[in-house]
């Protein structure tokens, strides 16, 4: 570990030099590719150096306890000697979690799919609950939620809502949303206060750039049509809304939330693109994932991931069995407690694989 975070520490260095060369300065690209480097790297360095500052303290407190000293000098170097013994242990554990591989799409913004699925109007009332949720966390977060498309239900739900959320490490938390929501509790048109299930589905996509994913124009299919609210009736006579196909994948993206043809474009070129980029990064892991534990970041949407319990006001995420009796607040976005252990999980078993590789 202490050769990794040497070599780390050199090209810490390195960029410096880099960074201070005018050549890379009058270079914008290479001036962002190198800082962004740097700033990646730079909690890992400055830990390391605390780690190797408090290793030499230690050293040399061990070192006085061989002199002769008096019993209250003594007893005073036997206390600093086990708080930096503590405090040895502690970042020791915080490097290996920061040398742990990182998720290359962390720091990307993302665009969430959420879908009614099982429970009819339930199901879509609860897929708008999901989006409220998503969208107060994201302000918590300080980041921006953007609407792409939505298919509103004329009780005020979303059979289908896409939105994107721009933000510094948004999949590096978002991302744990990917799956099958559920949600027990008596719907406002049900008359005998019987308790039903419903479910809606989560899909979590990291923003792709132009350059990850070369989408030929000649591949896309471009269709306009006239916009459409609940139930299917025109709210717009133009032909503002936008269904791009893209014939290698077959994949469909519509979108019609702008007013412009050409803004509705643009917003479905970004979804379409995403979904491209997951679709390859599905492929090219599907080897790797046979041979690794599941991930607890990249379960299928299909998969059942969390319950929300109306009745007795709880959450439970199942894949770490994790119950909150946090219901409301859950709702209002307040899903740090659950993505943090969440993360815990999933870097144990990170660091449990490092083992016993």
């Amino acid at each position: 570990m202490l050769e990794r975070l040497q070599a780390v520490e050199d090209r810490y260095e390195q960029l410096n030099e880099w960074l201070s060369d005018p050549d890379v300065v009058n270079d914008t690209t290479k001036l962002r590719e190198y800082s962004k480097e740097q700033a990646e790297i730079s909690e890992i360095v400055q830990k390391y150096r605390e780690y190797r500052d408090t290793t030499t303290q230690l050293k040399d407190a061990k070192t006085m306890l061989q002199d002769n000293l008096d019993e209250e000098m003594e007893d005073m170097v036997k206390m600093e000697i086990e708080e930096l013994s503590e405090k040895k242990e502690e970042l020791e554990e915080t490097l290996r979690i920061l040398l742990l591989p990182k998720d290359p799409n962390d720091d990307k913004n993302v665009i969430v799919e959420v879908r009614g699925a099982a429970g009819g109007d339930e199901a879509s009332l609860f897929a708008a609950d999901l989006y409220k949720m998503y969208s107060r966390f994201a302000e918590k977060n300080n980041w921006k939620a953007e609407v792409i498309e939505s298919t509103p239900t004329e009780l005020g739900g979303f059979s289908k809502i896409i939105f994107m959320i721009n933000g510094e490490g948004a999949y590096s938390k978002m991302k744990y949303e990917n799956g099958a929501h559920r949600v027990q509790r008596v719907p406002s048109t049900e008359s005998g206060g019987r308790i039903h299930t419903s479910t809606a589905t989560v899909a979590v996509l990291p923003e792709a750039e132009e350059v990850e994913v070369d989408i030929q124009e000649k591949d896309i299919r471009v269709d306009t049509f006239a916009s459409s609210g609940p139930g299917g009736q025109s709210v717009n006579t133009t032909m503002s809304a936008v269904r791009l196909t893209h014939e290698p994948t077959g994949i469909v993206v519509s979108c019609q939330d702008e007013k412009s043809q050409i803004k509705n474009k643009d917003k479905a070129m970004k979804v379409l693109r995403a979904r491209i980029y997951d679709m390859y990064q599905k492929e090219a892991e599907a080897e790797y994932a046979e041979n690794r534990k599941s991930a607890v970041g990249t379960g299928d949407r299909s998969e059942r991931i969390r319950t929300y319990n109306f009745p007795q006001s709880r959450v439970t995420d199942h894949r770490i069995g994790l119950t909150v009796q946090k219901l409301d607040q859950v709702l209002q976005g307040e899903l740090e407690q659950i993505i943090e252990a969440l993360i815990v999980e999933e870097q144990a078993e990170m660091m449990e694989e490092a083992g016993e590789a």
